[in-house]
């Protein structure tokens, strides 16, 4: 470069400079001003021989990130300062200590959180950048502020990405639909989100987003020209009102548009909603809510609400923090218009998120507004025993769901996401009380445990001492908390059979004449084609290895020998160590089952991998050829999973044996007194068997009866019919097949 160009861009660092401190959201202090200062120049310096891919100075980088931080997401002068210096230790020689002692520790601890972030190497496989990105929601519990960085410095890059190559594009694109886009949405930035979402589509669906882009420009004039006709209307009537107030179009975002377009398999044209008028009002706190409801009665003196569509996060706000009454209204030439009314104070916290509220809280510390916030995050955070692929999938969910809001008994009121069930609601008031529940009451009526709660309903949770969860209550709920909480107790209670099953195995082998050591525990697991001896001993305590398989076992260990000397004749060298009978694992793992709620669908087993049953799956949406499978470690998992996240189901193999079935038993016999008695006690003694329904009736001495039982397989029922025909008076116990 020459001198002249470089005393330019020298002049251009100084703008962008005087432009951050001008911009920043927050007033900065002498004090704040001299450390963002001093955090600028160790930058400067750090930085000085780096270029980006663009060719500029790598500074405007950082101070693009500062920007970002200081206006638009509101933070103060350590996070300025934190975002200046954000790359410093990763591309340079300084150190995390010597910022330390040139600064504080709080900001040496800021930037060590972000270099930890950025270590994460970018070409990883879906399950490493899952697991790289707890890590990184794990540093939340130090410090949210990180994130908040974190999320300005995956904006920028956005912003200035045209010089990468096009798969670089891409994938950095994915991720950020992926990840940091429901993170903004989560944090109440919704300005940053709309920006995230949006940039995101530009890279990963150019042609899609420039068709809307033109699309945009061509109907603006006549948009514009609508947004002026409703709000004439309504400016009359709010001046007469005396409301201190303005009135702004919104155009929806290009993102949503083309998600609604999607989900609605509509064309532009067809989506209605596509802008929306917003009335922001001035008002002191007291009177907030009074003038909201005055504006609400003025604009639907003129417009037809549509009452389902009215959204009031006034009264209880979202738990971003989001205040605002949403409106939809049948406006002119028969379109439907949403109209948001929010006061100066509820805009800039849906503008700024956190910062904005501690702003308001009574010149509160920036610390304090994130509490409730983070509580939420541990929860999710801290169950580690789900893998990291669920966990992200679960966590997105949770970010995306929109909220509903439901009351205790007591008439407290709680937050919890759309298509959470009743039995949720239990798990959130407390994981002890979800484990114990027995029934679910919604309004005073009881209902399922996996009935779908709506806004506004009152659920009553009754609890017994002797309830446990089953394996199907993780059908029944949706929260992540839930989940993990019951799949926590299923492994405990799995454990427990397994210890009882420990010790019928022994009793059981002592009568064949064997000693159950370590050897003969391998022997029995090759044998039943499992794959753990906990399965094994899980499978004796059901009951689903019977006395007939342990003496087949026995005769075939017997027989071991001779088998021995046999295989040493005839043994060829197997070049590879995962040829694995085939048959043998099929029998084992004979279905395969895709997404969270482990359905059945049809998939064709992909040539590049040939996964058997029992490999690590996942299955990819294909465009012709419907859903393929592959191995989760296939040499092509990383470009697919990278490039195309959305297209990934989960999938897995299941072992049919732990499924659980229903049966129906018909049961006739002489009605004789505590038979009724007897009946329920046996059933409810045999263990792992659950009483569906019951109904039985006796006339003139005739006992009949039907039961309708969830067991996990053959031989449990077997061993229950046999007990059932024990009872005395009972004549037939037959099983009924219903089409």
């Amino acid at each position: 470069m020459t001198e002249i160009d470089i005393e330019e861009e020298n002049k251009a660092i100084a703008r962008e400079y005087k432009e951050l401190l001008r911009i920043s959201y927050q007033t900065l202090s002498t004090e704040d001003k001299k450390l963002i200062r001093k955090a600028f120049d160790v930058a400067v310096d750090a930085h000085k021989d780096q270029r980006r891919k663009s060719g500029e100075a790598y500074i405007f980088h950082p101070i693009g990130v500062a920007k970002i931080v200081a206006s638009e997401i509101g933070l103060g002068a350590s996070s300025i300062a934190a975002a200046l210096m954000h790359d410093v230790v990763e591309d340079t020689d300084v150190t995390v200590e010597e910022i330390e002692k040139m600064f504080n520790p709080k900001i040496a601890h800021l930037v060590e959180g972000l270099t930890k972030i950025a270590q994460v190497k970018k070409d990883m496989n879906i399950s490493m950048q899952a697991e790289n990105f707890r890590k990184m929601l794990l540093t939340l519990n130090d410090d949210v502020r990180v994130i908040l960085i974190k999320i300005a410095d995956r904006l920028h890059n956005m912003q200035t990405m045209d010089s990468m190559p096009d798969y670089k594009q891409v994938k950095i694109a994915s991720e950020t639909l992926y990840i940091y886009a429901p993170l903004a949405h989560r944090l109440g930035l919704y300005n940053i989100k709309t920006k995230l979402e949006d940039l995101g589509l530009k890279y990963t669906e150019p042609e899609v987003f420039n068709d809307i882009v033109s699309k945009i420009k061509e109907t603006k004039e006549e948009q514009d020209e609508y947004i002026k006709l409703v709000s004439d209307v309504l400016k009359k009537s709010l001046d007469e009102e005396g409301v201190q107030y303005t009135i702004k179009g919104r155009p929806k975002s290009i993102y949503s548009i083309r998600r609604k377009m999607a989900a609605q398999n509509v064309t532009f044209d067809e989506v209605y909603d596509k802008f929306a008028l917003r009335i922001i009002y001035k008002s002191n706190l007291h009177d907030e809510k009074f003038i909201a409801w005055k504006i609400y009665s003025v604009v639907t003196d003129h417009y037809r609400p549509s009452p389902s569509r009215l959204r009031d996060w006034i009264s209880s706000p979202k738990s971003t923090g989001y205040e605002a009454l949403h409106i939809t209204v049948m406006g002119p030439k028969g379109r439907w218009v949403e109209i948001q009314v929010r006061s100066e104070r509820m805009d800039e916290i849906a503008e700024k998120g956190y910062a904005a509220h501690y702003k308001y809280k009574n010149g509160a510390t920036e610390e304090s507004g994130l509490d409730t916030w983070l509580n939420l995050l541990k929860e999710a955070l801290e169950s580690s025993e789900t893998n990291a692929v669920d966990f992200v999938e679960d966590f997105k969910m949770n970010l995306y769901a929109k909220e509903i809001f439901v009351f205790t008994p007591k008439g407290e009121i709680k937050s919890l996401p759309k298509g959470a069930t009743s039995l949720d609601f239990a798990f959130s008031i407390h994981s002890e009380i979800g484990i114990k529940t027995r029934g679910t009451k919604v309004n005073g009526k009881l209902v399922p445990l996996n009935y779908e709660l709506k806004s506004g309903d009152q659920i009553e949770i009754i609890t017994s001492v002797n309830q446990k969860p089953s394996i199907n209550w993780l059908d029944y709920v949706t929260t992540s908390r839930a989940k993990n909480k019951i799949r926590n107790v299923l492994n405990e209670n799995t454990k427990k059979t397994a210890e009882e099953g420990r010790e019928i195995l022994t009793r059981k082998l002592k009568h064949l004449k064997i000693t159950l050591n370590e050897g003969v525990i391998n022997e029995l697991v090759n044998f039943f084609k499992l794959k753990t001896s906990l399965d094994l001993f899980y499978r004796v305590g059901i009951g689903s290895i019977d006395n007939q398989q342990l003496k087949d076992f026995a005769a075939q260990k017997s027989n071991a020998f001779i088998n021995f000397f046999k295989t040493k004749m005839k043994r060829t060298p197997s070049n590879n160590p995962d040829d694995i009978n085939r048959q043998e694992l099929s029998n084992n793992y004979d279905m395969l089952v895709f997404g969270a709620e482990n359905d059945k669908l049809d998939y064709k087993l992909s040539n590049c991998c040939n996964p058997i049953p029992g490999d690590d799956v996942f299955g990819f949406i294909t465009i012709n050829e419907g859903i393929k499978v592959h191995k989760r470690d296939c040499p092509n998992a990383i470009a697919m999973q990278s490039n195309y996240a959305y297209r990934i189901m989960q999938a897995k193999w299941i072992d049919s044996s732990q499924q659980e079935f229903k049966a129906t038993l018909k049961i006739t016999g002489m009605d004789t007194l505590g038979l009724t008695n007897e009946l329920t006690k046996v059933i409810s003694n045999n263990m792992h068997v659950n009483i569906q329904s019951i109904s039985l009736s006796g006339e003139a001495g005739l006992f009949k009866g039907q039961v309708a039982v969830i067991v996990q397989n053959n031989s449990i029922l077997k061993k229950l019919i046999d007990n059932i025909k024990k009872i005395d008076g009972v004549d037939k116990v037959t099983r009924v097949y219903t089409n």
